[in-house]
């Protein structure tokens, strides 16, 4: 796709070096409740929505997670985020290089979203273009969450291109018949994710910013950004 309407991105994984803060902070909110769940376990739901995060655990752990305490793991992932959030090496540099309109489109809590941005310099980047799964009915892998930001934005589904770190989020992005592209640059993602994200169905895979820039003709300008 050479002149897209819309460049949708996500955001834990993708803009933010966020998630391998995630694992630690579910499983020190379920320590906190007397329930012992590993990092493997929350590893394999990236890219769900919160609540499905729960019951996936819950599923596979039979460790189910008070849901009136939610508060507690919010308390944990802000804490670390605080202190040890980064964002991604090189997308400040795409996205002040980027011809086309952007926004975020995550399964993170609107609050957290905004905490993330703040916290890595990305706001004003995007501005009110930020939408999450609480804004819908089913989030990722259905495809809910890409339509309605597509729709908010006034993109066409078919003109718009999907930055996603997930399997989930791939087959989100096909789904809403949409450019899904797979991101591997975070530190939460092991060996052969890439591999996943291509039998997701991603169309291209890269493992940082620099060479996505490259891939839309933007190096140039990413350059003349660095450089300012």
């Amino acid at each position: 796709m050479t002149h897209p309407e819309l460049f949708i991105f996500d955001c834990d994984g993708v803009l933010v070096d966020s998630e391998i803060l995630s694992v630690r902070a579910y499983v020190r909110a379920y320590a906190r409740h007397g329930l012992a769940i590993e990092e493997s376990d929350v590893a394999k739901c990236f890219g769900m929505k919160q609540a499905d995060i729960f019951q996936s655990i819950g599923a596979a752990t039979r460790q189910v997670f008070p849901p009136e305490h939610a508060g507690d793991l919010w308390e944990e992932i802000r804490t670390l985020l605080q202190a040890e959030l980064v964002a991604i090496e090189g997308i400040d540099r795409l996205l002040d290089a980027l011809p086309a309109r952007r926004c975020v489109a995550s399964s993170s809590a609107p609050e957290r979203i905004a905490l993330s941005l703040s916290l890595t310099g990305l706001t004003q980047r995007f501005g009110e273009a930020v939408f999450s799964s609480t804004m819908v009915k089913a989030g990722k892998p259905a495809p809910d969450l890409f339509l309605h930001a597509a729709a908010c934005m006034g993109a066409a589904p078919a003109q718009c291109v999907v930055f996603e770190d997930s399997i989930y989020g791939i087959i989100a992005a096909r789904a809403a018949g949409m450019h899904a592209i797979g991101f591997t640059g975070g530190r939460h993602l092991p060996p052969g994710h890439g591999a996943l994200l291509l039998e997701a169905g991603a169309h291209r895979v890269f493992g940082n910013w620099r060479e996505a820039g490259e891939a839309f003709g933007l190096g140039a300008e990413m350059a003349r950004v660095t450089r300012r």
